[in-house]
């Protein structure tokens, strides 16, 4: 399955990622920063943004797809930066495909199994009635009995759009739900990736924990690791001029090495 995919800038191809329930226009200020030095190819998930929905959401396949998306590109090798499920995405492929990845920018998140955290996400997006509601406000009003995070809820609306059918979610909900579990686990572990890997962790979120580093040098033994002070998971957002300095600042010291 070939991805949506918005390709800006020129220059050696940086593909970015985004997270659960997103779009790629969540990477877009790094994009923008990024752009006159790199080409970026900014990618919807599978049943996320622009991309085609399908039954299936698994580590494998979704690693399938983007193979396929980058073949249809003409991208034979390329950086990949993910952020969380888009991190797990990147590490996945750069496992199965080591060769594709020249370098491997992972944010906010490990190659590991976490615990269901989602629930009232999924609560409140099931809460919204689309066949009803007239606009954005009314859905977020629905949603916040069960999401009281403003800016969660502004998040999630930013994928619900107007169709000639009325109301509808971007990203498959049906499917993200099923699958949510598979989504939870580790991403694909067979072998490793030697190539160069930056760790982005936010100081105040707890995605990336010292527990996890042994799990992280197995597969990624080239793997070093920055922090972002004052940020949370969505460090790109809430710092971007700093970690589109740190994205930078590796991507051209990996460049000099070669």
């Amino acid at each position: 399955m070939i991805l949506h995919s918005h390709s800006t800038g020129s220059g050696e191809p940086l593909v970015l990622i985004h997270g659960l329930f997103g779009s790629y226009e969540n990477l877009a200020g790094i994009a923008r920063a990024l752009s006159e030095q790199w080409q970026i190819i900014s990618i919807d998930l599978p049943n996320h943004g622009q991309s085609p929905h399908s039954n299936q959401m698994s580590y494998s396949s979704m690693v399938a797809d983007l193979a396929e998306t980058l073949d249809s590109l003409n991208i034979e090798q390329c950086a990949l930066l993910g952020h969380s499920l888009g991190g797990k995405l990147a590490m996945a492929f750069a496992l199965t495909y080591p060769k594709r990845v020249s370098q491997l920018i992972v944010a906010d998140i490990a190659p590991v199994r976490y615990e269901r955290s989602h629930q009232s996400v999924f609560a409140g997006l099931n809460a919204v009635t689309l066949a009803t509601i007239n606009n954005r406000s009314d859905a977020d009003k629905q949603m916040a009995a069960h999401i009281t995070e403003p800016g969660v809820r502004q998040f999630l609306l930013k994928s619900l759009h107007k169709t000639e059918q009325g109301f509808q979610w971007r990203f498959n909900l049906a499917v993200l739900s099923e699958c949510y579990d598979d989504l939870l686990g580790a991403p694909i572990t067979k072998d490793s990736y030697s190539g160069p890997v930056l760790f982005i962790k936010g100081a105040e979120s707890d995605y990336i924990l010292p527990e996890h580093r042994p799990q992280i040098m197995q597969l990624f033994p080239a793997a070093e690791a920055k922090i972002i002070n004052g940020t949370g998971h969505w460090l790109h957002a809430e710092k971007p001029v700093a970690f589109a300095k740190l994205v930078r600042d590796f991507l051209l010291s990996q460049h000099t090495k070669k």
